[in-house]
């Protein structure tokens, strides 16, 4: 899951002196990377410059937490020959999450004749540190992205409730495009069960109980070297237990899972666009391209495409079920004359049951 934190200091020292060294080699320049804007990123006053905030808050920015699922952190260990696809996968990724949060969470507040408006906004920059290992050394690949919590040419800070209330959706698609980007730059092949267990095909599920990711205490935060990492990872290799391979499901990979679709909107009163892009995400097991979901779920949910903020429109949860419906199309795009004779069916099949219950 996406976490984000609030930042009311602009002392951003964590960042730009940890140099990231356990994945040297591994990702294209330095940990710092500009996702909006430009400067160095190893200079602490041009990272501070991010974080903008009105005279009226105290919240400066945020502090974005984007971490891929723990069987694509540990093929850094396993498979260092293909550790620079693994991260080029990560980055693109989360440049996608970045870009679905500022199109449809950044929004401010506007309140005038006693009515809410929420004005879309844009972050004029932002910069990741893109890092390999938790606090115990174990592989763990994540970026924590850096935005001010004034955005560009606002008078007014961020309305905080939409960045969160869509982080759900902006996780979705991050796993989803990574799902993607990592069976396009590597050999290996990423899937998600219908439980929502994120696993890599001929990944020994030994891995993931060999380096977990949870301790019961914080650890210290140290400056791990390329060589401190690969050695810390072959000796923890040592303790390896193999518990077997699980396989992925047999199905075209480039199909969506339609009960997993329609499972994640049951028992909702409504149905927002941000509800849509989380079910479609999770369901598409083998991933799918942000490009391919957005253009996916708006050509399905007009009525819903350009929602930002909390207060978006929804429909009811039958209206978005249909997308099962579709499923033999699979986690792509329809051509709209396909759309049209889909949608004149399913009003032809729900009138042929009216008629029949009369």
């Amino acid at each position: 899951m996406i976490r984000v934190w609030s930042r009311r200091s602009n002392d951003v020292s964590y960042f730009t002196n940890d140099r990231a060294l356990e994945i040297e080699g591994l990702r294209e320049g330095e940990p710092g990377w500009w996702l909006r804007g430009a400067g160095d990123a190893r200079d602490p006053r041009s990272v501070s410059e991010v974080l903008r905030t009105s005279e009226r808050s105290s919240v400066l920015g945020y502090d974005i937490v984007v971490a891929a699922p723990r069987p694509t952190s540990i093929l850094l260990a396993v498979d260092p020959e293909h550790g620079s696809g693994v991260v080029a996968a990560h980055r693109a990724s989360v440049g996608a999450a970045i870009d679905y949060l500022e199109e449809h969470a950044l929004v401010v507040r506007d309140r005038r004749g006693g009515e809410d408006r929420d004005r879309a906004g844009r972050w004029s920059r932002a910069v990741g540190f893109t890092h390999g290992v938790n606090r115990h050394g174990e592989p763990h690949l994540h970026d924590h992205v850096l935005v001010g919590a004034l955005p560009d040419g606002s008078r007014s800070v961020l309305d905080s409730r939409g960045l969160f209330a869509h982080l759900v959706a902006a996780d979705a698609l991050y796993r989803s495009s990574l799902r993607h980007e990592l069976s396009e730059r590597t050999p290996w092949t990423a899937w998600r069960s219908f439980e929502g267990v994120e696993h890599v095909v001929g990944l020994d599920e030994g891995y993931r109980a060999l380096w977990g990711g949870h301790h019961t205490d914080r650890g210290e935060k140290l400056r791990w070297r390329r060589r401190d990492a690969i050695e810390r990872w072959d000796d923890d290799r040592v303790r390896f237990d193999s518990m077997g391979i699980i396989d992925p499901p047999t199905r075209h990979r480039t199909t969506l899972d339609e009960h997993g679709f329609a499972g994640a909107l049951e028992g909702r009163n409504d149905v927002a666009r941000r509800h849509v892009i989380t079910a479609w995400s999770n369901a598409a097991r083998f991933g799918q391209s942000p490009v391919a979901v957005t253009r996916a779920v708006d050509s399905l949910y007009p009525e819903l495409a350009g929602a930002r903020g909390v207060r978006e429109p929804s429909i009811s949860v039958r209206e978005a079920r249909m997308t099962a419906r579709v499923r033999d199309r699979g986690a792509r795009p329809l051509e709209t004359p396909d759309l049209e004779r889909w949608r004149q069916r399913s009003r032809d099949e729900s009138r042929s049951r009216s008629e029949r219950s009369r």
